[in-house]
């Protein structure tokens, strides 16, 4: 690096430590370029996912279920927070000895803020640093929605998801505020160590983006597991009391209220980018506040690009890797590769058994004027699929959606034990014009669940007429 003692000059500034930008930072140090990449926080080294995100909720998800009879509830509850706390811990240092050990890459803790479209200054007052880039990468991430409810922001007992999993005391009773993927993953979790859950839902059901059978089936088995749902509902109020806060909703024009020891709010997330300075730099954002990018993730300033959830686009982890490829085809490649050349993206909800979907829905497919063939099967009467007894995991469907014409397969939903696995192999098939019946009749291992691709694919329950 070149500089004075509170400068520094560097070929790539990367502001943010996700996934996206770390990976171009480390790509381009190995290249020989001088890197700065500057992160506001010692507790987020390696972005949301390995801290705050995928890796602790997941793994959350996987000990929820491992409770042995003899286990105390929240002795059981507060091993499993250390537990996680550790691996989070492991991997946060892992992802800033990757970095800052090389030799090219130096990583600056501290809040940056843009004072022109090539500099930032980290920190204020005299404890200050300025960074000054030829290209500089936005990978901000996305911070949690408070949703405007009276008295909800200043309750003590509001949580985000990422205070939640950090708490070690197993709240009693759980309030969940939005029916969306973080919320149903947080119910499932919860309610698996032992909390009593709520969840509230202001749309008419949950999952209303998915099929009606198949919403049905990932309800059905929230229910079973004790969690309530209330739906097409209206949080009107959070009022704090000395051993809880009474939340009070409206539903079918009557009003109720529930107590509860935490409440959790999951209703979204917004691209961070308060506080970055962004009309300095003359960067534009979106109605949303997300950072404007093209087809190659530039802003409006050529030589500044947006990576992950920042830029608005899908907020997965994957997603922000695939776009420090489009990133880099930019500075070092041929310049050609774009998000438009993302086809047959899956998703996973972690709930237990995960429902992890790609492509069209059965609606989708008929909106847009296919003929369809529908293959679907209860996991239960899968026979092909061993997996599902052995594991003593049997609840769930799995579902295709099938061009009648092409044999091509449009989308899934598998709601099954290793649908999270077996859905790479599906959006696999899509991406390269595998159809329907050769995914059938592919050999797959035994056991597996893979292998129910054999029985759920001849199992043809809905044929339009030609």
């Amino acid at each position: 690096m070149t500089g004075g003692n509170n400068a520094l000059s560097a070929d790539i500034l990367v502001i943010g430590f996700g996934k996206g930008g770390k990976a171009v930072a480390a790509a381009m140090g190995r290249q020989g370029k001088r890197v700065v990449l500057v992160e506001q926080s010692d507790r987020m080294y390696g972005g949301t996912c390995p801290n705050v995100g995928c890796v602790p909720t997941k793994a959350l998800v996987h000990r929820s279920g491992k409770r042995r009879p003899d286990d105390e509830i929240q002795a059981w509850y507060e091993r499993a927070v250390g537990d996680v706390q550790a691996l989070t811990s492991l991997f946060r240092s892992g992802n800033f000895e990757a970095l800052n050990g090389a030799d090219t890459v130096t990583v600056v803790t501290g809040h940056a803020v843009f004072t022109d479209d090539h500099t930032v200054k980290v920190g204020t007052g005299d404890d200050h640093l300025t960074v000054t880039a030829e290209t500089i990468l936005i990978n901000t991430g996305s911070e949690p929605v408070i949703p405007a409810v009276p008295g909800l922001q200043e309750s003590r007992y509001l949580l985000t998801s990422a205070e939640l999993i950090e708490t070690t005391g197993l709240p009693r009773r759980l309030a969940i505020i939005g029916g969306g993927y973080l919320g149903i993953e947080f119910a499932s979790i919860y309610q698996r160590f032992g909390s009593q859950v709520t969840l509230f839902e202001s749309g008419p059901d949950i999952l209303t983006h998915e099929d009606d059978d198949v919403a049905a089936a990932a309800r059905d088995i929230l229910s079973e597991e004790g969690i309530e749902i209330v739906t097409s509902v209206r949080v009107e109020e959070v009022r704090d009391g000395e051993g809880g806060a009474t939340v009070t909703y409206a539903k079918d024009g009557r009003r109720a209220s529930i107590e509860a020891d935490a409440i959790l709010a999951a209703t979204g997330r917004a691209p961070a980018t308060r506080g970055l300075g962004l009309d300095a730099a003359g960067v534009r954002t979106t109605e949303n506040g997300a950072i404007a990018v093209d087809e190659h993730l530039r802003t409006s300033r050529p030589h500044i690009f947006a990576l992950g959830d920042v830029n608005g686009g899908p907020q997965f982890t994957y997603i922000s890797l695939d776009d420090s490829r489009i990133v880099l085809d930019q500075l070092t490649g041929k310049g050609e590769r774009s998000v438009t050349d993302r086809v047959a993206i899956p998703r996973t909800l972690f709930m237990t058994p995960p429902l992890a979907t790609v492509g069209l829905t059965e609606r989708e497919a008929r909106a847009a004027g296919h003929r369809l063939r529908i293959a679907e099967q209860p996991v239960a009467e899968i026979v092909s699929m061993p997996r599902a007894y052995v594991v003593e995991e049997t609840r769930g469907l799995m579902k295709f959606v099938i061009d009648a014409e092409t044999d091509q397969i449009l989308g899934a939903a598998l709601l099954s034990v290793d649908a999270q696995e077996l859905i790479n192999t599906v959006t696999l098939a899509m991406r390269h014009g595998v159809t329907a019946a050769e995914l059938r009749d592919a050999v797959y291992t035994h056991p597996s669940s893979t292998e129910a691709f054999n029985d759920v694919l001849a199992t043809i329950v809905r044929a339009d007429e030609p």
